[in-house]
């Protein structure tokens, strides 16, 4: 058990909980090992539908930070979504239970953060860089999971870097022109890889996509026609 966990069990505070185990390993000549429940280094079992989501996440909108005395993965929201805020620290708590889950308020957003070395663990992407500037590719046991729940997937991609917009076009019926409204689906993000892996999700759920450039970049996944956009609607939806 963490010390903040026996601390709000005794009703007394975190650094007395501490100091009283740091004399008892010392009384015993015992080194001092951070516990986890990181279910790549333990027998605990990952909650996989979580770890779909939050992996979509972390790809769009996430990154880790590993440096000494300072390691936690965070999450940027938008300050205008607080069902999506409730949703990231949901699933970090699903997928780490143990390590504290924060949330600080930054200009237009709010940081979702866990803090734990493990994290490193469960998302072996991570690295220098900007993603978008490296490869990025999953291992197979992540893939086994997104292959097993995809909408989880596609829904943590879609929450982070992806959004429900309704566009509208003319046509001309019986000689007058006419107004049409339609929703749609966008992905958008730099990284070749991560688009691919969208793509790629999306082709095995049965949604049509296509790539729409910004300039010259393919920046944008679309998903415009009429049957998978009710595919995604009925396991994604808009954010909220």
């Amino acid at each position: 058990m963490t010390n903040r966990v026996v601390a709000e069990h005794l009703g007394i505070p975190r650094g007395t909980v501490g100091w009283w185990r740091h004399q008892d390993r010392r009384q015993r000549g015992e080194t001092y090992e951070q516990p986890t429940d990181c279910p790549r280094c333990t027998s605990r079992d990952l909650d996989r539908p979580a770890y779909a989501y939050l992996l979509g996440l972390y790809l769009g909108d996430g990154h880790i930070i590993s440096k000494y005395k300072q390691h936690h993965l965070s999450v940027f929201c938008d300050a205008s979504w607080p069902g999506l805020i409730d949703a990231a620290a949901e699933a970090m708590r699903l997928v780490m239970p143990q390590p504290k889950v924060g949330r600080t308020q930054r200009q237009g957003c709010v940081e979702v953060k866990s803090y734990t070395w493990h994290w490193t663990c469960l998302f072996p992407q991570h690295g220098p860089g900007k993603k978008h500037e490296r490869r990025i590719a999953l291992k197979d046991w992540q893939q086994e999971i997104v292959d097993a729940h995809p909408w989880e997937f596609l829904r943590g991609l879609i929450h982070s870097d992806g959004c429900r917009v309704t566009n509208w076009t003319t046509r001309m019926v019986g000689g007058e022109r006419k107004r049409y409204e339609y929703p749609r689906y966008f992905f958008t993000n730099k990284s070749d890889d991560i688009r691919r892996l969208c793509t790629d999700t999306l082709a095995k759920v049965g949604v049509r996509w296509t790539i729409l450039a910004r300039g010259s970049d393919p920046l944008n996944v679309s998903v415009a026609r009429r049957e998978s956009v009710a595919l995604m609607d009925a396991h994604i939806g808009p954010k909220h």
